[in-house]
């Protein structure tokens, strides 16, 4: 686990309202549908999609922003699908969790200790990024958790 502070970026952006429950009915296909409009579009992807939360409490109820990302080389474009736009820095604590996507409520757990032992604020944004999927065997995902701290 460590502090960090990421660069901007280019990407085409899929934002939505959802909730927890909800996650599920956009896992897979968004990104597909990313990749396709990237390559339609001769944008070359430069990194791992992204979920970026803001707004996420936890609650199943709560209903926060969701911004689907795939980071892109290229000039900006119009796209009918999707957004372009300039992802910022972001000040997080970052820490990289191999496994199913099921854990992940204990690797925040585990961030959330070390972001308040350090004295920390949370800045109310998350991200996911999706270094690996594996939709046939979980074990083989690799995700790195970005929590945003101010």
């Amino acid at each position: 686990m460590n502090n960090k502070y990421t660069k901007p970026f280019s990407a085409l952006v899929f934002t939505t309202q959802t909730t927890l429950p909800q996650l599920g009915t956009l896992v897979g296909h968004v990104a597909q549908d990313l990749y396709r409009e990237a390559a339609a579009l001769n944008l070359l992807p430069t990194g791992p999609i992204h979920w970026n939360y803001v707004g996420l409490d936890g609650k199943p109820d709560t209903v926060f922003t969701l911004d689907i990302v795939l980071p892109v080389q290229g000039k900006e474009v119009t796209s009918d699908r999707f957004a372009f736009q300039t992802i910022l820095p972001f000040k997080c604590v970052s820490l990289v969790h191999e496994g199913p996507w099921e854990e992940l409520p204990q690797v925040y757990g585990k961030a959330m200790s070390s972001i308040h032992s350090q004295g920390l604020q949370l800045s109310g944004a998350n991200r996911e990024l999706y270094v690996m999927m594996d939709f046939e065997n979980g074990a083989n995902n690799v995700t790195e958790v970005q929590i945003g701290v101010l």
